[in-house]
């Protein structure tokens, strides 16, 4: 290796230690961090500002990347799961440093993030987008059943370890006891994924000559958030025969008597504990706002990260930026909407460090969740802030019906686009490849 080659390799190596200061520092590599960090690098650089190596830095300490959405499809039996990973090294330019470890603190007074370690890293400028924590122990007896699915036939989409064992329980189901698919209350990522599986399974067994007793348990109150996909999702699920119960919460799991406990949470009913046998239990934990987040300054009452919800700039502190599943944004917590988000986030944050005031980018709520309805088919939601309806092909047909083409567009496109553009700075929500134009501050 040349001299010349070497310099910007050992720049890199050295801004991935504990300590010292960046421009830029960005807390997640997940698909919010990398997005962002790479936009906002390509932007500066597009607006002809200089940037050394190593000035916009990545807090992660994962070894891999996943695409997420793509559990779903490994767990239907479409794709092995390793299509979905990444080695995160791979989707880390060498002008951005990453710094291996995982920030456990925020001290905002002074530009800083505490690390795992006890050090700490500087910046100008602070772009959190950590994800959030998934809540196993909230649900008794899960972990352990999660452990062995093969032993306790209770699996889940929500973990790369599990998303494939979710196929081989739905494979080997023979219909020994109910199947029984499970939504917690409250926010988790991607609200549709939940009934994806259960739709997923059903158009399996049917496609070889099986049709097994099985019911969808939610702890929310409607099939979906938005009022006209929740009408059109719950007519899909009564014509597929699987029964729904709602305002019910998994609270409880005993793999040794394959036993489910549920806790109704409304109505003349609420507080009873109902208890289920099944034969196959595919569960969505409850998730919430990290530790690190809640318990720092930058959250709000309940632990995400307090931002406004149209510029994604920090109520309190102004050099501090949020989007993504960590970020309070009242939208579903998507990658759909990641993508929307992105760009806003790019263009205030840097419209602040060029001129010291934020941009004028406006981020409208908008979020997509890609529902599997069954093999061949897809109902594509598209909304808004106040549950506004905001399809990009609306005008051309009827997206509250599940159609081919957008199956295909979510099992074999959209992965593609994730890693070839979205991770790279370069996809730009429904416009795709071609940037917004907002107007300078």
């Amino acid at each position: 290796m040349s001299i010349s080659r070497a310099i910007p390799s050992l720049a890199r190596y050295a801004s991935t230690s504990a300590g010292g200061s960046h421009k830029v520092v960005v807390i997640g590599a997940g698909a919010g961090g990398l997005a962002a960090a790479n936009q906002v690098y390509n932007l500066l650089k597009s607006q002809g500002k200089t940037l050394n190596d190593g000035d916009i830095a990545i807090v992660d300490s994962n070894p891999y990347h996943d695409y997420q959405p793509g559990w779903t499809v490994t767990g239907a039996g479409l794709a092995p799961k390793t299509d979905f990973r990444r080695p995160l090294q791979s989707l880390i330019p060498s002008h951005i440093a990453q710094i291996k470890a995982k920030a456990s603190g925020f001290e905002p007074g002074t530009n800083q993030v505490v690390l795992d370690d006890g050090s700490k890293v500087g910046y100008e400028y602070l772009i959190v987008a950590p994800g959030l924590q998934i809540n196993w122990d909230k649900i008794k007896g899960l972990s352990n059943a999660i452990a062995e699915p093969s032993k306790s036939n209770v699996s889940t989409i929500y973990s790369y370890d599990t998303a494939d064992k979710t196929f081989d329980l739905i494979q080997n189901f023979k219909g020994q006891g109910e199947a029984i698919f499970t939504q917690p209350f409250g926010v988790i990522k991607c609200a549709g994924a939940p009934q994806k599986v259960a739709y997923m399974a059903d158009s399996y067994w049917k496609s070889t000559n099986n049709k097994y007793s099985t019911s969808f348990i939610t702890g929310m109150p409607t099939m979906f958030a938005q009022p006209d996909y929740a009408k059109a999702l719950n007519a899909i699920r009564e014509e597929k025969g699987i029964s729904g119960t709602f305002n019910t919460n998994l609270v409880e799991v005993r793999p040794d008597t394959k036993t489910a406990v549920f806790e109704v949470l409304a109505g003349e009913d609420k507080g009873k504990k109902i208890e289920k046998e099944f034969g196959l239990l595919h569960v969505v934990p409850p998730m919430g706002p990290l530790d690190a987040i809640k318990n720092s300054p930058l959250a709000d009452a309940v632990g995400w990260v307090d931002v406004d919800q149209g510029s994604l700039q920090h109520k309190k502190y102004e050099n501090i930026f949020s989007l993504g599943d960590a970020s309070s944004l009242p939208t579903s917590k998507t990658a759909a909407a990641i993508t929307a988000q992105t760009p806003v986030l790019a263009h205030n944050l840097t419209s602040l460090m060029n001129t010291g005031k934020v941009g004028s980018a406006v981020y409208d709520g908008y979020t997509s969740c890609p529902l599997f309805t069954g093999r061949g088919e897809l109902l594509l939601a598209e909304f808004k802030y106040g549950l506004e309806r905001k399809e990009t092909f609306g005008s051309f047909v009827n997206q509250s019906k599940p159609n081919r083409a957008f199956y295909h567009l979510t099992k074999d496109i959209l992965p593609r686009a994730y890693f070839s553009y979205m991770l790279k700075g370069e996809w730009y929500g429904t416009r795709g490849i071609f940037p917004p134009n907002f107007v300078p501050s």
